[in-house]
């Protein structure tokens, strides 16, 4: 347990600057972490340090582009410099939103390079430093785009669907190691900036369809991964069900997705094309919530639940037709 080990865990987070990586940074140091926190946006980092140094965490703050490889290596060493590394929460993350041939190729190429191969590099970075200590923990955050394509979302699908077959493969390497953790999470859709900061070449307003989940919620699930390591943790009912959904019927469920999406895409207000934050820092990096919540006493059945019942009656229809 990493309790036993130490009362001050070394805990280093990349894509801290916002959304759940300011609240997992927020979260450990609640409990007195000392934190290296990394991200291309300095003064974002400054802010969000502030905020921890105040719930009691020491922090270390290290700008890093996880898109090259010498940067994320200088931050594993500078991480040394607080003793044994205890936790790596890869984190960082950007997203494009369009037809597929309607994307910038150069799109496509930086989402992979950060959610792909920015992990690979995390990993890449600590994994040896694990091995020399015989013990940590590496928390991956993939996403239900990990297990369930995304239309409109290609270059995003391929990034995730990568990286889950990348930490499978590392976690089965690493099974001699009884004390190091590689530990994957699929959440469902968060209320994090993540959506507004999102390349957008739709020419539509985008939104997260209901429900979204809390993100500090999220935070406090990855945080108690390190005392009980898993290696897979999906979090939220939508995400659950939507794997399910897949799993038994994947075109299926990927028709319907594009089909839901196409719908909601044609009816959205105007807006302009954007690269958001692909090649550089968002301009407001937005704090953890990204107000996509919306808290009613009476609600009608949320819009993603009807259609996970849909995907699902029509995946229980394509497996009997099969087994027949």
């Amino acid at each position: 347990m990493l309790q036993q080990r130490t009362h001050h865990p070394v805990v280093v987070i990349t894509g801290a600057s916002s959304g759940i990586g300011q609240a997992a940074a927020e979260e450990f140091a609640r409990r007195g972490a000392r934190l290296v926190i990394a991200a291309r946006d300095a003064s974002a980092l400054h802010s969000v340090a502030s905020r921890c140094r105040k719930l009691g965490g020491e922090v270390l703050v290290v700008p890093t582009d996880v898109t090259k490889a010498d940067e994320v290596r200088q931050l594993a060493q500078k991480a040394l410099s607080f003793g044994e590394i205890d936790v790596w929460f890869s984190n960082a993350g950007v997203g494009a939103v369009g037809k597929f041939d309607e994307t910038p190729q150069e799109a496509h190429e930086q989402v992979i390079r950060t959610n792909l191969i920015g992990h690979l590099n995390d990993a890449y970075a600590v994994v040896p430093i694990f091995k020399r200590q015989k013990h940590g923990t590496f928390i991956n955050m993939i996403s239900l785009g990990g297990f369930a394509s995304a239309p409109y979302a290609a270059a995003y699908s391929a990034s995730k669907f990568g990286l889950k077959g990348f930490t499978e493969s590392l976690r089965a390497e690493l099974a001699p190691y009884r004390d190091i953790h590689i530990c994957d999470v699929y959440p469902t859709f968060l209320d994090t900036p993540g959506i507004a900061h999102s390349a957008n070449y739709t020419g539509h307003a985008l939104t997260a369809p209901p429900p979204v989940y809390d993100p500090r919620k999220a935070a406090r699930s990855i945080v108690r991964l390190v005392d009980r390591p898993r290696a897979s943790l999906t979090l939220g009912s939508a995400a659950r069900l939507a794997r399910l959904g897949h799993f038994l019927a994947p075109n299926s469920t990927a028709r319907i997705m594009a089909g839901v999406l196409a719908r909601y895409l044609k009816g959205a207000p105007r807006t302009e094309i954007t690269h958001g934050n692909l090649f550089r820092s968002a301009a407001n990096p937005g704090g953890v919530e990204g107000g996509l919540r919306v808290l009613r006493v009476s609600r009608p059945l949320p819009t993603s639940a009807i259609l996970t019942i849909v995907v699902i009656g029509f995946a229980a229809i394509a497996l009997a037709r099969t087994r027949r």
